[in-house]
């Protein structure tokens, strides 16, 4: 009888294949998160802040905009991981010349060694926000908190990527209760989704918004999280021999969802912050430097809001400072095939921001020049990215449709393109 289900379903076991399929989901979840922490950087905070604060909500669509970009470019991240079992760099290596391969990692140390800077001024200045500690003993308190995170991942990835998932959830939390306290204006969030701008000046700064989406660090971490993942979770038959197509597929799937709720959250998180930088600084310039967005809040929307702001900027410094080591880890093991200790390493890409810390450089500044580094990256790392997952011989059955292919190499040529324009700015 139709009506009447079967034995079988009362005891569970048409069930289990689906519990079976959720399980295998969630244990596939993580590595998007830790990608994620680049989007919610201290220099994110500065950026969006100042976007809101001297342009209302008029340049909330470009966050929008920025964020569709890093869904795509995460998830073609994601896939190459995926399809080939290596991460990006350890393909450079196999796939490039020598003396290219060489040139690559030279500038991804550079590039880690600028990510660490952001994050360690970040953590300082967090501490001289809540507990006025010199920024210089901040900078260092910063870098050994970030290394003992690092050694969750000597436990296996998982623990690694729940310590960061949970510093990403302390700063969605810092902004979702101040953007409570500071309310929210309908009419602008509305007007601020439609594409335009104010003044030359709006276009600089959206160019800011949209040149730094992509760091180029987390692409490198991002693959090298991905590859074997399967194994974990998909039945014992399979993993005797090569993944069944709908295997892949479905870690795919997985890995969509990953993207889709990271970047997702990381998207809500930045428009957030510049929906209150515009409800409580709309045509002021307080909140230019990180500083004087703390000060702002304190005197506008009470403590309770500064100390949700400082509270989720320190996060967002130790988090991102752990992220940007293991960068650096991952870009040498993959281009070299060689690694160092950890300690050493903490202490080589450290030393920079000390040396900034310590001769008393404006932190808002050396954020700002530590992006500039950055933008020269993205090139070498989102080029060999669009042309391997275009790639048959690679990619296999997972190869890029040629729409995809398209829209990759026209986000990739944006980016590229606005980090050239920033660039030449600064020049002149």
């Amino acid at each position: 009888m139709h009506g009447v289900p079967s034995a079988a379903a009362s005891q569970g076991g048409p069930v289990e294949p689906a519990q079976r399929r959720w399980r295998s989901t969630w244990a596939l979840l993580g590595p998007a998160f830790v990608a994620a922490v680049a989007y919610v950087d201290p220099g994110n905070f500065a950026t969006n802040f100042a976007g809101g604060a001297s342009y209302g909500y008029r340049l909330l669509w470009v966050i929008v905009a920025a964020n569709l970009m890093a869904m795509l470019i995460q998830s073609l991240t994601a896939k190459l991981g995926l399809a080939t079992g290596r991460d990006l760099a350890s393909l450079c290596r196999e796939h490039l010349p020598r003396p290219v391969t060489w040139g690559l990692w030279v500038q991804a140390e550079a590039v880690a060694i600028a990510t660490d800077l952001a994050e360690v001024v970040g953590g300082a200045v967090a501490l001289n926000l809540l507990f006025g500690i010199p920024l210089p003993i901040g900078g260092l308190m910063t870098a050994a908190v970030a290394f003992g995170l690092l050694s969750a991942q000597t436990r296996g990835y998982r623990p690694f990527e729940a310590v960061v998932t949970g510093l990403l959830a302390v700063i969605a939390l810092g902004f979702a209760y101040t953007l409570l306290v500071s309310g929210l204006d309908p009419g602008g969030l509305a007007r601020g989704l439609v594409p335009g701008f104010t003044d030359t000046d709006s276009v600089l700064l959206a160019s800011g918004i949209l040149g730094a989406t992509v760091m180029p660090h987390v692409i490198y971490v991002h693959s090298a999280l991905t590859p074997g993942r399967y194994r974990s979770v998909i039945g014992s038959a399979e993993v005797d021999g090569p993944p069944s197509t709908s295997a892949v597929r479905r870690v795919l799937r997985a890995q969509r969802l990953d993207v889709l709720l990271a970047m997702g959250g990381a998207g809500l998180i930045n428009a957030t912050m510049l929906i209150v930088a515009a409800q409580l600084f709309a045509g002021s310039s307080a909140a230019g430097t990180l500083e004087g967005a703390h000060a702002s809040l304190a005197s506008t929307a009470g403590s309770g809001a500064a100390l949700a702001f400082a509270l989720a900027l320190l996060a967002s410094g130790f988090a991102a400072s752990s992220v940007g080591t293991f960068a650096g880890q991952v870009v040498m093991a993959g281009f070299l095939q060689r690694q160092i200790p950890l300690w050493v390493r903490r202490g080589l890409t450290l030393a920079p921001a000390l040396v900034v810390l310590g001769l008393g450089a404006d932190p808002t500044t050396a954020l700002v020049w530590s992006q500039v580094v950055l933008s020269f990256g993205i090139p070498f790392a989102l080029i060999p990215l669009v042309i391997f997952t275009a790639r048959q011989s690679l990619m296999g059955d997972l190869v890029n449709r040629a729409a995809t292919t398209l829209a990759a190499s026209a986000v990739a040529a944006l980016i590229v393109g606005l980090n050239a324009f920033l660039l030449w700015d600064l020049a002149t």
